[in-house]
């Protein structure tokens, strides 16, 4: 296991409360991400040397994936498909199931499978009673799971594993994965963060080209690579606390970006840690995967 410090860099300056969900467009060059607590979907070109778009939303939002024609927007109550440049919204007609049955319930981690089929977790922290859906048929079908908070959804280059996170656990599980139906078989603890001696609590996650997991520590202050067999090989210090998400991007997908927060930080925190709420960047060796499209409803 290695450890690397010096190796994250700033890639833009900002104050975002909750950064999430950065997802790069290969065709674009572009990388968005959220900031769930402010309702703000970001853009931003690496090669334009301009700062990001940004198109704000009325209610918050959990994370992005990419569409035809723009990105897929799961905002509090509902599925909103965002087209772009232009900005047009089109409500999908696909409520959150979760969305009202409780205080503090929403939309939280999410991406597009292989396939190209839509997963979300919801979020309910107090309670519990949040889940993982998969948008079949314009519908959100729920998964077996259910959990406090949804996070670390991945899928493996062979597309035979699924995994994920309820991030209070501290472990992340994999699941069986049929990619050609969308089933998902029993998990099984695949990483505990207890036993590797590792800080904060698994959040976003991704998986590089040669099968290893990239995730986000929250509240640890760095980023662990696991193995395919769950092992740590390495830990990568971050300049703030609370890493959210990881995504791969660049023209050869070798630089990591590196979502970040503020909330629940006093301003003694603000000011040791200034990048807080900023995105990061990290070159790294082995190229990630690119991020499929949603091409099934």
């Amino acid at each position: 296991m290695t450890t690397l410090s010096n190796a994250v860099e700033l890639a833009i300056e900002l104050d975002m409360s909750l950064g999430e969900s950065p997802v790069w467009s290969a065709e674009e060059h572009v990388l968005y991400w959220v900031d769930i607590n402010r309702g703000h979907v970001y853009a931003w070109s690496p090669d334009s040397r301009q700062a990001p778009r940004r198109h704000d939303f009325e209610h918050t939002i959990g994370c992005v994936a990419l569409t035809g024609e723009g990105l897929l927007v799961a905002t509090a109550p509902g599925l909103t498909h965002l087209a772009l440049p232009s900005g047009e919204r089109r409500e999908l007609g696909t409520p959150n199931p979760e969305w009202g049955r409780d205080q503090g319930n929403r939309f939280n981690d999410g991406r597009c499978d292989p396939a190209g089929r839509f997963w979300v977790g919801t979020l309910n922290p107090e309670s519990g009673g949040a889940s993982l859906y998969r948008l079949e048929d314009e519908r959100l079908v729920a998964t077996k799971l259910e959990m406090r908070i949804s996070n670390g959804l991945a899928f493996s280059p062979d597309g035979r594993w699924l995994y994920h996170t309820d991030s209070p656990s501290r472990q992340v599980m994999r699941h069986a994965f049929d990619a050609a139906t969308g089933e998902i078989g029993v998990g099984e603890v695949w990483v505990d963060l207890a036993a590797h001696d590792l800080p904060g609590v698994p959040d976003g996650a991704a998986v590089d080209s040669d099968g290893h997991y990239w995730s986000a520590l929250y509240g640890g202050g760095q980023v662990a690579r696991f193995d395919p067999e769950g092992r740590l090989v390495a830990q990568y210090p971050v300049p703030c606390p609370n890493p959210t998400m990881v995504a791969f991007g660049g023209a050869d997908l070798r630089t990591l970006y590196i979502t970040t927060a503020t909330q629940d930080m006093d301003e003694e925190a603000l000011r040791r840690h200034p990048l807080a709420g900023s995105l990061l960047a990290l070159e790294v060796a082995t190229p990630g995967l690119a991020e499929p499209r949603l091409t099934r409803r």
